[in-house]
């Protein structure tokens, strides 16, 4: 099965945020996926791995 990926400013509209503040969260956020280069100048993330964080989160949040 083809990867799916997001840019930044594609997670920027799925949080609802800056389209520079997942490349923040990244630095400040250990759980947080990191990007994929897949060319000099674009990175991505892999939708599948940006999921799995969402059920990390959501579960997270559920048990606290």
């Amino acid at each position: 099965m083809a990867e799916n990926y997001l840019s930044d400013r594609q997670l920027g509209e799925r949080y609802n945020v800056h389209h520079l503040t997942p490349r923040r969260w990244v630095r400040e956020d250990p759980t947080f996926p990191k990007p994929v280069k897949l060319s000099p100048g674009c990175a991505r993330w892999r939708l599948s791995e940006i999921e799995a964080w969402e059920a990390t989160k959501a579960t997270d949040k559920a048990t606290t």
